[in-house]
C-alpha cells in the first residue's frame, strides 16, 4: 500500500516526495499529477506575465537582471519587449525556466551607420564638453527626445551614435515564468 509520503518539492504540476510507509519506506520519487478538467496555463500572446530575468552577452558580461528586484511584467506579444524576448515565453507555463540565445535582428536590431551623426563644434554650445560614452539627447524630426551616447571627440567635430547600446549584440537570457497574471 502507497499510503504515506512526505512531499519534499511541488513545482507546477510535478511532485517530488519521500514515502513514509508502504514496500519501500523512505524510497524518494518523482510524480506527474495528471488533474482530470484541469490544464496548466501557457503564455501566449494578449497574457499579462511577470518573469525573472538574466541577460547576458555572448562573452558571458552581464548587462541586466530582475535578480532582488520585482519581476519584469508586460503583456505577451504587445511589443513591450524585444521580440525574441516575446517568442521566449510564450508557451511556458508558470514556474518553467528557459536560457536561450536571442540573435540581434531579433533583439535591438543590427547597428545601423545612418545612425551615427557627426556634428561640428559650430554646432554645439560653447559649454558643452562632451566625453566618450556621454549620454546626449538629440530632437528627432517628430521633436521627440532621441538619446544617443558620445563615441568620438576631437578639437572640431564630435560623433554621436543614436543606435541602441545593444544593437548589433546578439543576447542570451535566462527567464523563469513567475506567473501569468
Amino acid at each position: 500500500m502507497w499510503s504515506g509520503f512526505d512531499r519534499l518539492a511541488d513545482r507546477r504540476h510535478q511532485w517530488v516526495g519521500r514515502l513514509r510507509e508502504g514496500p519501500w519506506p523512505g524510497i524518494e520519487y518523482q510524480a506527474t499529477i495528471h488533474l482530470k478538467g484541469k490544464t496548466v496555463a501557457q503564455a501566449k500572446d494578449g497574457d499579462v506575465v511577470r518573469v525573472h530575468y538574466t541577460g547576458t552577452l555572448d562573452d558571458e558580461t552581464q548587462f541586466d537582471s530582475s535578480v532582488g528586484r520585482d519581476p519584469l511584467e508586460f503583456t505577451v506579444g504587445a511589443g513591450m519587449v524585444i521580440p525574441g524576448f516575446d517568442e521566449m515565453v510564450r508557451g511556458m507555463e508558470p514556474g518553467d525556466s528557459r536560457t536561450t540565445r536571442i540573435p540581434a535582428d531579433q533583439a535591438y536590431g543590427e547597428s545601423r551607420e545612418e545612425m551615427k551623426l557627426t556634428l561640428t563644434r559650430g554646432q554645439l554650445p560653447d559649454e558643452f564638453k562632451p566625453e566618450i560614452g556621454q549620454q546626449i539627447h538629440l530632437e528627432g524630426q517628430d521633436g521627440r527626445p532621441v538619446p544617443a551616447r558620445v563615441v568620438e571627440a576631437d578639437e572640431s567635430r564630435i560623433v554621436v551614435d543614436a543606435n541602441h547600446e545593444l544593437a548589433g549584440e546578439a543576447l542570451t537570457f535566462k527567464i523563469e515564468l513567475v506567473e501569468i497574471v
